[in-house]
């Protein structure tokens, strides 16, 4: 399986990443979860302090490194109930989608903590206030976590991390290709997509109706140039998150506009050799936007 995660990552522009750190690390998931919550409780007290950071801590908002305490930390003035974590014990990392609000409006926040010795050593953050940002936008959908998303799976129908990332990775493999049938991603028959709160694929689903229902044979565009990358393996709560640039012709605008690619943290919920759910927040961003941490 390790050949096949290879391969994949290969095919989409990845190094050969790591699927675990190597080491004990002395954060449990109950650790990892609290980190979470002081970073978040930090961002509404506008206090940086009140959040478990390493002394050279790194702070990413948009791809754009900014100094501790700056963007949301300044702006942020309440949490919402949604909020789904991706807990990573063996790689150290902390990972959520939520919805924040600055003055009362509604503001999708991705954010993933480098967790070290109980401290946090890097944040990368994406932070989407508008359509105009992320293309599609509606936060009020989001008014508690999806139960199909935070549901730990039985325990026989967990799957080893290298299987769980290679399943997760044949999704951006299928927008390569335009086919998500030519890429093999087993989606269960009642999978959804929620992207930046619009379901926009699966039962109920708002784009072009009913030909979304059906996420495996949905068309789709190819997009040559998306790159992924592993943030997350949650092998409790059997849910995978990637990083992906969408790439050129991702996100058409205006004519005289800056040309912009989607860049999201996605959320695939897989277990018992099936995609279940996928979520995601992404925003528009320039062209060959880098993450935080590569």
């Amino acid at each position: 399986m390790r050949n096949a995660y290879a391969c994949l990552a290969a095919f989409l522009g990845l190094g050969a990443q790591p699927l675990a750190a190597e080491g004990a690390t002395d954060c449990d998931r109950a650790c990892l979860a609290g980190v979470m919550t002081a970073y978040l409780d930090s961002l509404v007290a506008h206090d940086p302090s009140k959040a478990p950071l390493a002394a050279n801590a790194r702070f990413t908002e948009d791809a754009k490194e900014l100094r501790v305490g700056e963007g949301l930390w300044k702006t942020a003035s309440k949490l919402r109930p949604f909020r789904t974590d991706f807990l990573d014990v063996a790689n150290r990392t902390a990972a959520t989608h939520a919805v924040v609000e600055e003055g009362g409006m509604p503001v999708l926040l991705a954010a993933r903590l480098k967790v070290d010795r109980r401290r946090v050593t890097e944040v990368e953050t994406i932070v989407v206030r508008s359509r105009e940002e992320g293309a599609l936008f509606a936060p009020e959908a989001l008014a508690q976590p999806s139960a199909a998303m935070v549901m730990a799976p039985p325990a026989a129908a967990r799957m080893p991390r290298e299987t769980m990332a290679e399943i997760a990775l044949r999704y951006p493999a299928g927008l390569k290709i335009g086919s998500f049938e030519k890429s093999d991603v087993p989606f269960a028959p009642n999978a959804y997509r929620l992207e930046n709160g619009v379901r926009m694929a699966g039962p109920g689903c708002t784009f072009r109706p009913p030909s979304c229902e059906n996420m495996r044979g949905q068309q789709i565009p190819t997009l040559a140039g998306i790159v992924a990358d592993v943030v997350a393996i949650d092998e409790q709560n059997g849910t995978v998150l990637l990083w992906m640039d969408f790439g050129p012709g991702s996100l058409p605008g205006p004519p005289n506009a800056a040309p912009r690619s989607l860049v999201t943290f996605e959320a695939f919920k897989v277990y018992g050799g099936q995609v279940h759910a996928v979520e995601a927040v992404f925003e528009g961003m320039p062209p060959n936007t880098t993450s935080g941490w590569r």
